[in-house]
């Protein structure tokens, strides 16, 4: 009985750091550009997008910077799932009034929105009133 015991103590334990060891942060980033927009623009702006996803907690975090659009920011997203040259809906919308660079926030993923993300299956963009669609948009990826 007493062997059991320490059995059980040690499969809990076991358990607890398996679970704490797969737990990870991963780094994600995009080159924002008008050349990667779905048509391309003409803008001589760009950006760059950092984040961080806690896969435990399933907390995304991001700081974008951006420079040289043509006009102030109208609208901001992450957008999923689409592969490199495809649209797809807003995911994660940016809050009208935190558009100016630096833009930076985070927010609660669902499973789903995760495993496209860890996947390489969203991108983020920039949009203007120059260029409602979007002006700089970039694929966010791990590193």
């Amino acid at each position: 009985m007493h062997a059991m015991r320490k059995l059980n103590v040690a499969v809990l334990l076991w358990a607890f750091a398996s679970g704490a060891a797969l737990a990870d942060t991963v780094a994600l980033k995009a080159n924002l550009q008008p050349s990667s927009e779905v048509p391309p623009t003409t803008s001589k702006g760009s950006g760059a997008l950092e984040g961080q996803l806690d896969t435990s907690s399933k907390v995304l975090k991001w700081h974008i910077t951006y420079e040289g659009l043509t006009g102030p920011a109208t609208a901001a997203h992450f957008h999923g799932p689409a592969a490199v040259g495809s649209n797809a809906a807003p995911v994660v919308p940016i809050p009208k009034d935190k558009l100016a660079s630096p833009i930076s926030g985070e927010q609660t993923l669902t499973d789903q929105q995760v495993n496209e993300l860890t996947a390489g299956k969203w991108y983020f963009n920039v949009h203007t009133k120059a260029n409602p669609a979007g002006e700089i948009r970039g694929q966010v990826t791990p590193q």
